[in-house]
């Protein structure tokens, strides 16, 4: 089997990166940023954000409920801000299921 490098992760990424990852324009994560209190990146002494890895986390969650759901945003704030614990739950199993799917494929396509 091939040796596989560990990816590693940053502490900090650029909001350009960030809208990469979910391949929405930059404007939209900044405007998420203003529509949901969960987020909250921090941001350098010129003004540029900085996201963890928990906010890339929360908006990964919000672009599900409305890009994947298609919920509205407001129906977005109230589900995140009454049944957080809910929402990120059953985010964490979405996740754990698509990287299983994913090792299943790596798998199957090795055969």
């Amino acid at each position: 089997m091939p040796y596989k490098e560990k990816k590693v992760e940053k502490l900090y990424y650029a909001i350009g990166e960030v809208a990469e990852m979910l391949n929405v324009p930059v404007s939209t994560v900044r405007f998420w940023e203003n529509e949901f209190d969960i987020l909250k990146p921090m941001k350098n002494k010129k003004g540029n954000r900085l996201f963890t890895q928990a906010d890339i986390k929360n908006l990964k969650i919000i672009y599900h409920l409305l890009k994947e759901e298609g919920m509205t945003l407001d129906g977005a704030r109230k589900k995140l801000s009454g049944k957080w614990d809910e929402t990120d739950y059953k985010y964490e199993i979405n996740e754990s299921l698509l990287r299983v799917k994913s090792i299943l494929l790596d798998i199957r396509d090795n055969i």
